[in-house]
């Protein structure tokens, strides 16, 4: 591991299960509120991202999804344990800051996508 990956690491991770969002906060002040359903669809999966350029599988009916379960991966990455069985993206320092940092681009690029083959979104239930 090299010294760049290292320093993109979170000083703080806290799973807000009411909320459906991962928080996280970084040395430099930057915070990010990552919705349980946007790190679903954005897995760095092969699942989702497919094995190469191009071949990344549109996810739908993530709304309701929960972390059920964070596994730290070494000194570099973290796995996240979704309630529909999805267990396969390891979510590296590198790859979360880039999801936060570029969020709101990621996020649109969804709602486009999901707009394009006439899937609406579906209300989110309350967590009890």
């Amino acid at each position: 591991m090299d010294n760049a990956e290292n320093t993109t690491a979170p000083s703080e991770i806290r799973l807000r299960r009411q909320s459906r969002v991962l928080e996280l906060t970084y040395p430099d002040s930057t915070r990010h509120s990552l919705s349980f359903e946007y790190l679903r669809t954005h897995s760095p999966s092969a699942e989702v991202q497919g094995h190469g350029p191009g071949q990344d599988v549109l996810q739908i009916a993530k709304e309701n999804v929960t972390i059920t379960r964070i596994d730290p991966v070494g000194r570099y990455a973290v796995r996240l344990i979704f309630s529909d069985g999805h267990d396969t993206g390891l979510f590296t320092w590198k790859v979360l800051r880039d999801l936060g940092d570029n969020h709101d681009s990621y996020w649109a690029r969804y709602l486009a996508r999901l707009h394009q083959i006439g899937y609406e979104r579906k209300p989110i239930t309350r967590l009890e």
